[in-house]
């Protein structure tokens, strides 16, 4: 079943760049990403933690580990997203991320004594970039 809710959950993503805030004198490029969850199946699914690998172009590479996202563990109803905004800070114009949501959902919410599921889900790797770097 958790094979399954894996395949029935899943994620887009939208990222940019934010000039304000960067400094590519002092190689600081800031990224932001916005994440929507889906939940395509017939159970609420609760997001528990997160796993993110974030590489620069320099192959430099930072692993990221927490309860949540942006301090929330939202409950995502049968048939409903998610969306939240997040951001990155690299030392490179140019680097990658993904990586994993880990999941619970109970198989019948109406009862007490039912079996809770756990299930990851895969974040693919999506570019972050400063527009016209790459061709």
């Amino acid at each position: 079943m958790s094979n399954q809710l894996s395949e029935l959950v899943h994620v887009t993503c939208e990222t940019g760049f934010v000039p304000q805030q960067s400094e590519p004198e002092s190689k600081r490029f800031v990224f932001f990403y916005t994440i929507t969850i889906h939940n395509d199946s017939n159970q609420a699914c609760q997001l528990l933690s997160r796993h993110w690998v974030i590489q620069d172009s320099n192959r430099k590479i930072e692993e990221v580990y927490g309860e949540g996202v942006i301090g929330e563990q939202p409950v995502i109803q049968p048939g409903k997203s998610y969306q939240y905004t997040s951001g990155a800070v690299l030392e490179t114009e140019i680097g990658t991320m993904e990586g994993r949501y880990f999941m619970i959902c109970k198989s019948d919410p109406a009862k007490d004594d039912n079996l809770a599921l756990e299930f990851e889900i895969t974040v693919p790797r999506f570019t972050l970039s400063v527009p016209r770097t790459l061709h």
